[in-house]
């Protein structure tokens, strides 16, 4: 993009060249196995992207939102799988933690979450509550330096992997009373419950958080009890820009292999690109993914800015993964039986992407969103 600075043109090329020779390689891999690709982490933190947003006292990038999607666009590109559990890791576990932990926390955990040495991950989802994340039911309660917390949480990425996990609880009756706390691996009654397998992100492990009686310091309490309500929304607004980075990475990969394709594919004696269908689709394939390029970006520059807002991250959410979506589908109609099968990615970008329209607020609670802040704006 035009408006990226210099650092950020160096990192998009740094990201380009490390997805092609440690990502790609071992995505269809990973997705066919149900596998992790924990060498690639390691090697993440050693490029210091584990902590793109983080505070560089710790050992972070000091970077912003544009950056953190220039990661996500250029991972996504070729292994959505692995840029999810690093979403999970460096937006929802790290920038949380960086954004609203005390020093003392924060030097404590950040700077092995960045270098690799840890995983990290964030546990709001439950089984009865996913898109009401205010309606969560796990509950701690305070006993002496203490607290116990009892529960489940359920769709946490990176769960099995995790070392810390950022998690939210009720701490009193009020439904907007929400606490968040740091847990460690191996606290005495934290574990981590039955795998979930799934259609799409396969290479990123997802499983259930059981808390049973599970006693964390009360020091692990991040803020005061009560006010992470504001916490939750502020990193949703980054959580829903950087993870569109992915559809937008997605779009890109299928217009690349349908550009080539198409040049390749004999059929009646001539390329399929010569015909004006396939032209159609190629040109509205390549147009949908330039829009979004320039969507996505402007909105990461402008909340980078301070122009922020739930409703605008809300907008790109909505907007990408559902045109990601039908550029994806066409994919699959332009290489026709090739990409039903997994001779080609193309089947496995659609699987992944669909998790897009799911994952950090669906497509219907981003629509709630939008029309309230429409109606508000003109009430």
């Amino acid at each position: 993009m035009w408006f990226f600075s210099d650092e950020e043109r160096e990192l998009q090329n740094v990201c380009r060249e490390f997805a092609k020779k440690e990502l790609a390689p071992y995505a269809e891999k990973h997705d066919r196995d149900e596998s992790f690709n924990l060498e690639a982490f390691a090697k993440m933190g050693e490029l210091g992207l584990l902590g793109i947003t983080a505070d560089p006292k710790y050992g972070g990038s000091g970077l912003g939102a544009t950056a953190a999607t220039i990661v996500m666009d250029e991972f996504g590109k070729v292994c959505a799988s692995t840029t999810l559990s690093y979403l999970a890791h460096s937006m929802l576990c790290v920038n949380n933690i960086n954004n609203n932990a005390s020093e003392k926390q924060k030097a404590k955990y950040l700077p092995k979450l960045i270098s690799g040495e840890h995983v990290g991950c964030m546990a709001m989802s439950e089984p009865g509550n996913g898109s009401d994340a205010v309606g969560i039911q796990t509950r701690a309660r305070r006993e002496g330096d203490y607290y116990n917390i009892n529960g489940a949480k359920m769709w946490i990425t990176n769960a099995k992997y995790a070392d810390v996990a950022y998690v939210y609880t009720r701490t009193g009756d009020e439904r907007k009373n929400l606490s968040t706390f740091i847990v460690e691996k191996g606290t005495p009654g934290f574990s981590v419950g039955k795998d979930i397998h799934k259609m799409g992100m396969r290479g990123s492990p997802t499983a259930e958080l059981i808390f049973e009686n599970a006693k964390v310091p009360a020091a692990n309490l991040v803020g005061n009890e009560g006010d992470s309500i504001y916490h939750m929304m502020k990193n949703l607004e980054i959580e829903r820009i950087t993870i569109a980075g992915i559809s937008l990475g997605i779009s890109r990969a299928c217009v690349e292999v349908c550009g080539k394709y198409a040049n390749e594919r004999q059929q009646f004696g001539k390329p399929i690109g010569d015909f004006q269908m396939i032209q159609r689709m190629l040109a509205e394939m390549s147009t949908d993914s330039e829009m979004m390029k320039h969507f996505l970006y402007s909105v990461a520059c402008d909340y980078d800015r301070g122009n922020r807002g739930p409703d605008v991250a809300a907008k790109v959410k909505l907007a990408l993964p559902k045109m990601a979506t039908k550029i994806a589908l066409d994919a699959i109609q332009i290489l026709g039986g090739y990409g039903y099968s997994r001779e080609f990615p193309v089947e496995r970008y659609l699987r992944d992407n669909k998790l897009n329209e799911i994952g950090a607020g669906t497509n219907e609670v981003m629509m709630m969103i939008i029309a309230k802040a429409l109606l508000k704006e003109f009430r």
